[in-house]
């Protein structure tokens, strides 16, 4: 086969540092490694240089195991002995270790496979984390996830098919490396959950855990569409919250914290936009007006809820998942950034090698915004040259 490499200080090396995650369980099973093979690009693949990933809800619960369907718990940074490891991942199948986890890498183009285009060498990219089949893109049952069925971003390369790398045409002045890190996972779960509910302008919205990633990117997304949001967040991160857009922040210990958030907002509302889950799902049903939608693409507080159907059939309500978004949900995403409408707030910075300590911080949930690994590499390059492989 033939790629296409730009040219760059040492050329591309034999090997990288990486992260692998040897099983499921605790931060222990997170292995850095320096003699980890660099992928090099197939026919339809390019290879990324990675600047910075995120982290992110779905690493630590792959890792732990939470997605098995024995877990019935919150989410943990500890593994879960009840795990099954044949369906301990999103789409309730086996994980292959070790794998390379991070769905959020953000990096320039080194190299490319054959029929993908050289120009895009040199280019700064972010990567949509659903890779699809590429006869039945729309089949959501044929896709896998970045860092789960495919090897991620917490390395210094990582290939990914070209169709699922998008360029950035806004300046690093604009938004930086670092800040596109926080972009994929959690802001094209917000965009999608927000399209699976055809939020508009004008209606009322409530977002659960406000001052996370999704939740950020829920109230950015919600206010630039013209709605009315009421956020929940704990009151120490009110401020920030509100200046991501939020019309008003509602502390999530009150005792009827939906209904607070109900008081609030003048009304019930159109959309409950939940990534919480846990004890309080059934009162943010009671919070929605008739014909509102419930949408939910997390349970950190639990996934096993009591809800009275009552509630849902009787107000004529829709409950809603979102997890496999179509293409144009993250092409939206990317317009949005390049018009510099999108800036994902970022909390805290790691080096890779110190991935355990930034998982601990990520499950502390005392920040706002995403927490990234800093990733050495991304440079300026030259033009390219093609060499047999």
């Amino acid at each position: 086969m033939e790629i296409t490499i730009a040219d760059r200080p040492g050329g591309l090396p034999d090997v990288m540092r990486a992260v692998l995650l040897t099983g499921h369980g605790g931060p222990e099973m997170l292995d850095v490694r320096d003699d980890v093979p660099v992928p090099l690009p197939r026919n339809g693949e390019l290879l990324i240089e990675v600047a910075a990933c995120g982290l992110n809800n779905t690493d630590v619960n792959t890792r732990v195991g939470w997605y098995s369907r024995s877990v019935t718990e919150a989410t943990s940074s500890d593994g879960f002995a009840e795990t099954r490891p044949d369906d301990a991942t999103w789409g309730s199948g086996g994980l292959v270790f070790p794998r390379i986890q991070g769905a959020d890498p953000c990096g320039r183009v080194v190299a490319v496979g054959g029929g993908v285009d050289p120009s895009l060498l040199g280019r700064r990219v972010v990567v949509d984390p659903w890779v699809r089949d590429p006869e039945r893109p729309h089949d959501r049952s044929l896709a896998g996830y970045l860092g789960s069925e495919f090897d991620g971003g917490f390395a210094e390369f990582c290939r990914v098919p070209a169709v699922n790398a998008h360029a950035i045409s806004v300046d690093e002045s604009v938004v930086s490396d670092v800040e596109l890190a926080g972009l994929a996972c959690s802001w094209s779960t917000a965009m999608h959950m927000l399209e699976r509910v055809a939020l508009a302008a004008g209606q009322r919205i409530a977002v659960t855990g406000a001052s996370g990633g999704v939740g950020t990117a829920l109230v950015r997304l919600a206010a630039l569409r013209g709605a009315d949001v009421t956020a929940i967040s704990s009151a120490s991160k009110s401020d920030a919250v509100a200046a991501l857009g939020a019309d008003r922040v509602v502390a999530r210990d009150a005792d009827d914290v939906a209904g607070s958030a109900v008081e609030a907002a003048g009304g019930p509302f159109d959309v409950v936009a939940d990534v919480v889950g846990g004890p309080d799902v059934g009162m943010w049903l009671d919070a929605l007006d008739r014909g509102g939608r419930y949408v939910t693409s997390g349970a950190i507080a639990g996934p096993i809820v009591d809800v009275d159907l009552r509630v849902l059939y009787l107000n004529d309500l829709e409950m809603i998942g979102a997890t496999v978004f179509p293409p144009p949900v993250f092409e939206t995403l990317v317009s949005l950034v390049n018009d510099g409408s999108v800036v994902p707030p970022i909390a805290a910075t790691f080096p890779l090698a110190e991935i355990g300590a930034a998982q601990e911080t990520f499950g502390r949930k005392d920040h706002v915004g995403a927490i990234v690994l800093e990733i050495a590499g991304s440079g300026p390059h030259a033009d390219p040259h093609v060499i047999p492989v």
